[in-house]
């Protein structure tokens, strides 16, 4: 049985990105079931691995006096952009010898992103060369991750109601002319809630990935017992 966690108030980058590392190491230690976090994130910017700063469209000064936090990230991909009403998924998974495979791994992410949307009316598809899920209206849900010793990290972000205006800072993933959507731009008053988006990504990403999902609420970042276990856990090898 794996662990579904969720935050119910938007968390930092660097919160999350510490939670997943401590988390990370003690997957590998086996101290811990496969952990799938679900959250949303304050407003960011995020650089991966081959992120190209020549995409960032406004100076750190501008973003710093726009609430917006700027942080390099060890996922795979370019730049984009989190915020409040964007579902944030990071699976922390130890990949088996018949999903060790970084393709297929990928590939069942944006699966769960196109289900997902199916539930809500919306079609997604993939783009030949392009990872992540699009529709008509523009690219819906964005994928970058990092395998360590074949356990994953970072995930997906999938658009629901979050204000879009915060990618016009960057040239979302790289791709020039390329227009990004969400559930409330297409959907209007009909978008459905973060909690009901949630759900359904959980079960969709359960039968993909082939993990049954407990569902439990996580305590907040600043939780003394959960920086005793980051600390702990961080400090695993």
């Amino acid at each position: 049985m794996a662990i579904g966690l969720y935050f119910s108030a938007p968390i930092r980058y660097a919160d999350g990105v510490r939670l997943q590392e401590a988390l990370v190491r003690a997957r590998q230690e086996g101290l811990i079931p496969d952990t799938i976090i679900f959250l949303e994130h304050k407003p960011v910017v995020t650089l991966g691995r081959r992120g190209r700063k020549n995409f960032l469209l406004a100076q750190p000064e501008q973003l710093q006096k726009l609430g917006v936090d700027l942080e390099l990230s060890s996922r795979g991909g370019d730049v984009t952009f989190h915020g409040p009403g964007q579902l944030v998924m990071y699976p922390i998974i130890k990949l088996g010898s018949v999903e060790a495979d970084a393709h297929r791994y990928l590939s069942s992410l944006e699966e769960v992103a196109i289900r997902t949307a199916g539930d809500f009316g919306l079609s997604a598809y993939r783009r030949a060369g392009m990872n992540g899920a699009w529709t008509d209206a523009g690219k819906i849900a964005a994928i970058g991750f990092f395998l360590k010793r074949w356990v994953t990290m970072h995930g997906m972000s999938f658009n629901v109601s979050l204000d879009l205006a915060g990618f016009s800072l960057i040239v979302g993933c790289g791709l020039v002319g390329e227009k990004v959507s969400s559930l409330r731009e297409q959907l209007g008053e009909r978008c459905p809630s973060l909690e009901t988006v949630r759900t359904a990504m959980a079960r969709h990403f359960s039968e993909v990935c082939k993990r049954p999902l407990e569902m439990a609420v996580a305590p907040d970042v600043s939780h003394p017992e959960l920086r005793r276990l980051l600390d702990e856990w961080g400090g695993a090898r």
